[in-house]
């Protein structure tokens, strides 16, 4: 009896209604996926499911830089004099009443003026915290949105909100939708790569992995997590007596036994197996070349101002560059430093000390790579932080927060969008997160209502149902 044959005896219930009309779904997944599926040898670079118009196409890839925690709009970007005035005073109620309050329900709420002195930086005369002196630097080539707003008052639901378009647990995030929608430009390395470094300037709180989950996307499309200390992916290295041959062969086999199974079950998830196998196998290779930062000139080290692989958030700035250079579509850099629920005027000082030089750095060192026109940087948190005083700090907002973008069709030099005179609630131009979305998707040259999923019986998208691209920002 040959392994096809005892396959098909052992084909059970599921299977079958997977071969039947309960699998026509998985059949049309089939169809999608077999382009990166086909062939006996190495497994393609997935080309993506939608090709991008040219017309509006001006980014081909994304570093967000993530503050986790929530950085205070008030100590970064967005400057209220008002606020100074009111230092100490009651927050009137007429801006906070039936308003969702984090930790702040039931107390006096008091003014907090801002910490620290803002300035005018570059020809633009960008007006933001004189604590990021390097991103002054580069003031000219950023666009900051100061009416950003969310629904998701919570660390991890707000982190969330802002990567999958939703509150609710299980859908997939923005990089897994852009590796699943465009495709990948490297056949070595994962489309969505994650970075995380710890900072000592606010309590660091935890950054699940289901947040650069795929969701209901194939699995191959989630982001995959780069250590900083070890193996940067586990068990990237070879056993020991293991040699490269000997692997190809066990990948060999392996995949033919899984192609095998296919043919009985139809199971697209095999063909996501194949790949990862693949891809596995591939990043034996690429990914210590990648973590190898030896030959990286001395004055670039010291513009990030890092020797690199130190887990910091400037090493992980240098390594998102080399990402980009190999084609990486999506890299997400956390940074875990930002919840200054306390002593914020000591703690800001620390975390902008972590992130101006190396942010500033990544801007300077695209644009004289020639790669800024064409990579979409995003700074920024989950949510911002109350005008009203949390003790010595401030609690979650969501009403009005800050973020800026650069490179990637972004209009630098300017700013859109304000909040109110106490920086409570956004109400000029506001920018909602699926509007972040929806442009985002649009400077690939993607219209975000047709970048969609079926699942259960819907067509799903990043968006969901809202988002609007925001041509103001757009260069």
């Amino acid at each position: 009896m040959n392994p096809g044959e005892l396959f098909a005896l052992r084909q059970n219930r599921r299977s079958f209604l997977n071969c039947g009309t309960v699998g026509l779904g998985s059949l049309a997944l089939a169809n999608v996926l077999k382009p990166w599926a086909a062939g006996s040898g190495d497994v393609d670079r997935w080309p993506g499911v939608v090709r991008p118009d040219p017309r509006f196409q001006r980014a081909k890839r994304v570093i967000y830089l993530c503050m986790a925690g929530g950085p205070s709009h008030l100590e970064t970007l967005d400057y209220k004099p008002k606020l100074a005035e009111m230092d100490g005073q009651p927050m009137p109620e007429s801006y906070t009443k039936g308003q969702p309050i984090a930790q702040l329900q039931g107390r006096k709420l008091k003014c907090l003026a801002p910490q620290h002195e803002f300035q005018n930086f570059g020809q633009s005369g960008q007006h933001f915290c004189g604590l990021f002196p390097k991103m002054g630097e580069v003031a000219d080539e950023l666009c900051i949105i100061r009416s950003f707003h969310t629904e998701q008052i919570n660390h991890d639901p707000a982190h969330t909100f802002i990567n999958t378009g939703t509150s609710i647990s299980g859908r997939p995030s923005m990089g897994s939708w852009l590796w699943y929608g465009l495709g990948t430009a490297s056949e070595d390395l994962p489309g969505f790569v994650v970075l995380t470094s710890l900072g000592k300037g606010g309590q660091g709180q935890p950054i699940s992995s289901r947040q650069w989950h795929s969701g209901f996307l194939p699995s191959n499309f989630q982001g995959v997590q780069f250590h900083a200390a070890g193996d940067p992916v586990h068990y990237v290295n070879r056993p020991p007596g293991v040699s490269q041959n000997d692997q190809r062969r066990l990948v060999n086999a392996v995949n033919a036994l899984n192609r095998q199974f296919d043919q009985v079950v139809d199971d697209p998830e095999i063909a996501t197996r194949i790949a990862q196998n693949e891809m596995a196998f591939r990043m034996q290779a690429s990914v210590p070349e990648l973590m190898d930062i030896g030959g990286e000139p001395q004055h670039i080290l010291d513009l990030y101002g890092t020797e690199g692989g130190d887990g910091s958030f400037a090493s992980n700035c240098l390594l998102a560059r080399r990402l980009v250079e190999r084609g990486t579509r999506f890299i997400h850099l956390y940074h875990r430093s930002w919840d200054h629920h306390g002593d914020i005027k000591k703690n800001m000082r620390t975390s902008a000390s972590e992130v101006d030089r190396a942010s500033a750095a990544l801007i300077t060192d695209l644009k004289q790579r020639g790669l800024l026109d064409e990579t979409l940087v995003i700074w920024g948190g989950e949510f911002g932080r109350t005008p009203m005083a949390q003790g010595s700090g401030r609690d979650h907002h969501i009403r009005g927060f800050s973020l800026w973008m650069a490179g990637g069709g972004i209009k630098g030099g300017t700013s859109y969008g304000e909040t109110d005179e106490l920086g409570y609630k956004a109400v000029i131009d506001p920018f909602h997160v699926h509007d972040l979305h929806a442009t985002l998707l649009h400077l690939f040259g993607v219209d975000h209502k047709k970048l969609t999923f079926r699942f259960q019986g819907r067509d799903f998208r990043l968006t969901d149902v809202h988002g609007n691209v925001v041509k103001k920002i757009l260069a």
